[in-house]
């Protein structure tokens, strides 16, 4: 799934309007590899989805 961070710049961590994959769904968070190249979660409501959806990805982690 891809989404876009809709949030403020957070130095080194996301950028404003910059496209981001997401890796899973944990907890109802995105699990995202940041502008560190390390990957944290993130809170969806900080996101919009640009591509697929967050039911591919729990399916996906199921399997």
């Amino acid at each position: 799934m891809k989404v876009k961070y809709t949030g403020k710049t957070v130095s080194f961590m996301l950028t404003e309007n910059k496209i981001y994959d997401v890796l899973a769904v944990e907890n109802d968070w995105y699990r995202i590899k940041d502008d560190t190249d390390e990957d944290y979660l993130y809170p969806p409501e900080k996101f919009k989805i640009i591509e697929g959806s967050e039911k591919d990805l729990k399916v996906k982690a199921n399997e």
